[in-house]
């Protein structure tokens, strides 16, 4: 089967994918949970309201992608292509997802649900996690420099184990540094 190379066109809901490469397309509403996506690459492209729940990824290419409330359950980020890898998410469900490995400096999370995800090995130097939900997410060896947590919320890492020089915490937010110590910190 041949690849396709498409540009500048809008998908809805409706419509079904072809291997191949998109560039500055725009996705809305699309249903793709359980699909197959290994060996797209997707170039400046918009992703708006869709499903990717349990979708493959493997060596999948995301160039500079814009995801907006997207619901992307359990998804292996740490297969996709690396060359380039970048992407931001706004008002996504990312939970349960793999960022094992990734090199995804100054990734944008605003608004999302990163509930037991895995960022174990990741580089998020300088990345951004405002207003996001960390419940039980995996920050192990994980590069945190200059990273942005002032907003978000329910997250526990080690600075032991974790770079964390330079990242930007609340007063608030403290209390998740320390959980490991299993101390009680009255506000």
């Amino acid at each position: 089967m041949e690849e396709i190379y498409l540009q500048n066109k809008t998908f809805d809901q409706n419509d079904s994918l072809r291997q191949g490469e998109y560039e500055n397309c725009i996705f809305n509403n699309c249903n793709f949970a359980d699909d197959d996506l290994s060996e797209f690459n997707f170039t400046d492209c918009t992703f708006t309201g869709c499903n990717f729940s349990l979708v493959e990824l493997s060596n999948t290419a995301f160039r500079n992608i814009k995801f907006k409330d997207c619901k992307m359950l359990g998804l292996r980020f740490d297969i996709c292509n690396k060359f380039g890898l970048s992407f931001s998410f706004e008002g996504c469900q990312l939970n349960h997802s793999s960022f094992y490995a990734t090199k995804i400096k100054k990734t944008v999370f605003r608004n999302s649900q990163l509930q037991e995800a895995d960022f174990a090995e990741a580089d998020l130097t300088g990345a951004l996690f405002d207003n996001c939900n960390l419940t039980q997410a995996i920050f192990n060896h994980t590069t945190l420099e200059k990273a942005d947590f002032r907003t978000s919320y329910n997250y526990s890492i080690d600075p032991e184990i974790n770079r964390i020089k330079k990242a930007k915490f609340s007063i608030s937010g403290v209390s998740g540094l320390l959980d490991k110590y299993d101390i009680d910190i009255e506000k």
